[in-house]
This record gives structure tokens, sequence and C-alpha cells, in this order.
């Protein structure tokens, strides 16, 4: 029976409000990586690159890093936090100045799925220096 792993990856600071965020990350929750990938390269908002990009980062770690199989990856974890804020001011009528936040996103995702069977190594096949004699 294959071992099950969860392997992180975790990008901060995207410049995109975690409410728009969050609506793309929730078709995606609980699917596989291939699956996920496939539907937000058909989803028409800006923040599925982001999503996309963090869900593609996450399958490379565990293939490259930890020796997961690609094809029994599924999400197991996808959460949108707030990042920092950063306050800024808008010019209004008759010289005002207006506050407004430029927000920011942290997007977390863990991807499971099994080792991958490592093949045995190749018998050499042993010539006896008895008969080459």
């Amino acid at each position: 029976m294959a071992e099950v792993f969860t392997v992180r990856a975790f990008i901060k600071g995207v410049d995109l409000t975690p409410r728009k965020v969050k609506i793309v990350a929730d078709l995606v929750r609980n699917r596989t990586v291939a699956d996920a990938i496939v539907i937000l390269e058909h989803t028409p908002r800006r923040s599925a690159l982001a999503v996309k990009k963090a869900i593609q980062s996450a399958a490379a770690n565990a293939t490259n890093n930890h020796g997961l199989d690609a094809k029994t990856l599924h999400i197991s974890k996808l959460s949108v936090t707030a990042g920092p804020r950063l306050r800024r001011f808008k010019p209004h009528m008759r010289g005002i100045a207006l506050p407004f936040e430029k927000k920011s996103s942290h997007i977390l995702v863990e991807v499971s799925g099994a080792v991958k069977a490592k093949k045995k190594p190749a018998v050499v096949a042993e010539t006896n220096k008895e008969e080459t004699k």
C-alpha cells in the first residue's frame, strides 16, 4: 500500500482582494490537480491565474522534492487569507482626499498524493571468471 503525503505551497502578497480570490478558490477546492488546472484555465477572472500558479507550485514541490506521483495528486486544502493592506488617498471634490485601502491576499495550497513506487535496480548478469580463463 502506498503512503499518502501532504505538500504545501504558500503564495504571499498577491495584489488581489481576498474576497475575489475566494470565489475562484471555491471552484477548485477538493478536486484533483489536473481537473483544477483545466477549470482555472477556462475561468475568466484575474484571480484564476494566481490560484493556478499556487496549485502548480504545490504540485511541482510534490513531484520534484518529495517524490509523489503526479497522477494521484489532489487538493486537500486551499485557503485564502487577507494579506497586508496599503492605505492610500484618492482626490475628491473641493480639495478633499478620501482614504482607501489596496488589499492583498495570501494563498495556501496543500496537495496530497501517493509516493511513487521506486524502481528495482537492474540485476547485472554475473559472468564467472573461471569460465573466461
